[in-house]
């Protein structure tokens, strides 16, 4: 059942009329009515009649209507509300993702890579207003995915990430990652544009100073997280490959991190660092991530009143009629 509600409630100040009207009656009361002086009333004993007693409900009729009238004026009414999503405001987004080696150490379980991939797919099933875009690097950088609103095409690639030293050198140029991802995003027409940087090393590699594409980034606008992934101490690092297996060896290695570079990239675009020491931070720092830069999608309302006055004026007038009738009728005698 809908909830009644009242345009102008303010009219309900006027039910202070009420009993100071009842109060006006019933003091007056013995002033309208007629006296006659006798020297016993031994005759009048008898109980008033029916009619006589119901006569003061004739002014409770005329107090029912005002109250009624008090009610239509105050504008009773339910609402039928409907809503939809009106246009969505989204935010274009490109992931930035280190494929060097050493993303292969199983700090995080079973190790960075997959760590990585799961909980980004998860982001981008998140995202479901905006749009995405996948960029890949080590010592070189390339587009895996440009800016697009195909969530299961970036989720895909996303997934199929992994080091590959035949598309690409290793090491790590995280300026030529930056700059890739700027690239991608400087003729976006998007109110809000976002480049979410992951490293687990230092600047090693590249053409690109690291400052100077933040900069660029910087000048078109664009906000970068930057996440450093990796725990701190050792780490089991990949060593040598297997010539007879094909496995990688491993072996235990300091955590280098150049927290200080990203962390001075994020100040400089307004974006904010992050440290990735296990499965479980990494999945927050998403998370936190994604309640940051949220689209905005602005909710219209669909108003359908059912007007509820006219009944309450039916009342009062049908009440006020009963009165009329009642005095020329019943009460002709006592008026």
């Amino acid at each position: 059942m809908s909830e009644i509600t009242f345009l102008h409630p303010g009219f309900f100040w006027l039910l202070l009329l009420l009993p100071a009207a009842g109060g006006w009656y019933f003091l007056k009361r013995k002033e309208q009515s007629a006296t006659l002086r006798i020297s016993s009333v031994a005759g009048f004993k008898a109980a008033p009649s029916l009619r006589a007693k119901l006569k003061p409900t004739l002014f409770g009729l005329r107090l029912l209507a005002l109250l009624c009238m008090i009610i239509a004026l105050a504008r009773p009414r339910t609402a039928d509300v409907s809503s939809k999503a009106g246009s969505v405001n989204g935010i274009d987004i490109v992931m930035a993702i280190d494929v060097s080696t050493s993303m292969l150490a199983r700090d995080l379980k079973p190790n960075r890579f997959e760590a990585l991939k799961k909980t980004a797919a998860e982001f981008v099933d998140a995202r479901v207003n905006d749009r995405i875009g996948l960029v890949l690097y080590a010592a070189e950088a390339y587009t895996k995915i440009p800016v697009t609103s195909d969530k299961a095409l970036v989720k895909q690639a996303v997934l199929s990430v992994n080091f590959d030293n035949i598309m690409i050198k290793d090491g790590t140029a995280i300026g030529t990652g930056l700059a890739t991802a700027v690239n991608r995003l400087k003729e976006s027409k998007a109110k809000s544009k976002v480049i979410i940087l992951m490293t687990d090393g230092v600047n090693n590699a590249g053409f690109i100073d690291p400052k100077t594409a933040a900069a660029i980034a910087k000048e078109y606008g664009l906000k970068v997280y930057t996440i450093g992934i990796g725990t701190n101490g050792n780490a089991e690092f990949p060593w040598i490959q297997d010539p007879f297996t094909g496995d990688i060896i491993y072996r235990m290695s300091p955590v280098k991190i150049d927290e200080q570079l990203l962390q001075d990239i994020a100040r400089e675009t307004g974006g904010k660092y992050f440290r990735a020491t296990s499965n479980s931070k990494l999945k927050e720092i998403y998370k936190e991530i994604d309640k940051l830069e949220k689209s905005e999608i602005p909710e219209l309302k669909y108003f359908n009143y059912d007007e509820k006055f006219r009944i309450f004026v039916w009342a009062a007038l049908i009440l006020l009629l009963l009165e009329a009738v009642a005095k020329r009728t019943l009460y002709r005698s006592f008026i």
